[in-house]
């Protein structure tokens, strides 16, 4: 599958979207500043970013457009939470959520995409050489859960994604991680890709549950792949076709 190639047409609004991408977020008088634009330029330039569907002002910030949908609300007998897209003000919400459900020390790749999206300082990507997105789960206001996926833009794993998932404990058994998975999944599907995977300790025994109720499968195990708490344990590699 051919991936996007993005194309600008002008070095400058190149720099502009890449400055863009690379905030998550970026005042644009800071941005022609930064980037010593001259103004005319600068907003001929934003202005054809905007109708070529590359970035978007909201907030008076400039963001790079990534079509993920609308926020859909969700009430269960006792809760009622929102999932939306999420945008670079959730970062720290979405750092302390994966920062709470890994400290049960069963979910090694959602740690390292907390460490990795704490020191880029950027939530959302999208350039050609890779693509990370993150829907939000929230209770007034607060992130309570999160699913985030993450393609490197290389032609021979153009096609596959990787997922994390999760919701905080107290926020478990009210749907909240099945509705989160499914919008992952249908905007993987949408994105032209064509399987999501992800890998989990065996110990994660009710992540390994989850997946397999919502027909993901192992593809692998790697024997004694993790060292937790001083004990070996195996490495559970899971997919599921789109």
């Amino acid at each position: 599958m051919e991936r996007e190639t993005l194309e600008f047409g002008h070095e400058d609004r190149r720099r502009i979207y890449e400055y863009v991408e690379r905030q998550g977020a970026a005042d644009p008088d800071e941005t022609r500043d930064r980037l010593g634009v001259d103004p005319s330029g600068f907003r001929h330039h934003v202005a054809i970013l905007k109708r070529d569907g590359r970035i978007e002002e909201e907030g008076g910030k400039l963001r790079v457009t990534l079509d993920a949908g609308a926020e859909e609300e969700y009430v269960s007998e006792d809760l009622e939470f929102h999932i939306r897209p999420a945008r670079q003000e959730d970062l720290t919400g979405i750092v302390g959520a994966i920062r709470q459900v890994a400290e049960e020390k069963t979910y090694i790749e959602a740690e390292t995409v907390a460490d990795e999206i704490d020191h880029e300082e950027a939530l959302l990507r999208h350039n050609e050489l890779e693509s990370r997105m993150f829907f939000v789960a929230t209770v007034e206001d607060e992130v309570v859960g999160w699913v985030h996926l993450h393609a490197p833009e290389l032609e021979k794993l153009s096609h596959t994604a990787e997922l994390t998932v999760g919701v905080l404990e107290e926020y478990r058994g009210h749907g909240v991680g099945s509705h989160l998975l499914s919008r992952g999944l249908e905007w993987a599907g949408s994105n032209g890709y064509e399987k999501v995977y992800q890998s989990v300790p065996s110990t994660n025994e009710d992540a390994i549950a989850f997946l397999e109720e919502h027909n993901w499968e192992t593809e692998a195990i790697r024997e004694d792949h993790y060292k937790l708490n001083g004990h070996y344990v195996d490495e559970v590699m899971m997919a599921v076709e789109l």
